[in-house]
């Protein structure tokens, strides 16, 4: 059994799952991060107009800040994700090669070995129509 692994080759919860922990510590700490210098700005406010600082006050400023934060953060991910499939599906040359110029690139691979690209393409094209003759198109083509 190896050192950093525990029952049925689980590492340990801590290495397995420390990306989270840190995204969850971090989070953590700016929540509180944010909790402690709104307190201290609403106190001070309250503090200015001759008020008190009272929790019922400050509680729905603090919740509303922090919803007003991650609509923020969430509509610019969903945006990121929605834009990045879309550019993807289109075929941007940002977000992937061509099919052409990948399909290019296998056949001068296919010619550099001397294996026959029309007898691939055809034993393909047979496949997909459904007439395989059930042959195999590699080893024809370097005979």
């Amino acid at each position: 059994m190896r050192k950093n692994m525990h029952r049925r080759g689980r590492p340990p919860f801590s290495k397995a799952y420390s990306f989270a922990l840190v995204t969850l510590a971090l989070f953590l700490l700016s929540w509180i991060g944010q909790f402690i210098t709104q307190m201290i700005e609403v106190s001070n406010d309250a503090e200015e107009h001759g008020q008190v600082f009272t929790w019922a006050q400050f509680l729905p400023q603090f919740l509303s800040a922090t919803f007003e934060n991650w609509q923020s953060e969430f509509l610019q991910l969903v945006w990121q994700a929605v834009g990045l499939s879309m550019l993807f599906y289109w075929g941007s040359s940002q977000s992937r090669e061509g099919d052409d110029r990948l399909e290019a690139k296998v056949d001068a691979l296919l010619r550099e070995r001397g294996i026959d690209v029309e007898a691939i393409d055809a034993a393909i094209v047979d496949d997909v129509s459904g007439r395989s003759t059930q042959r195999d198109p590699a080893a024809e083509a370097t005979r």
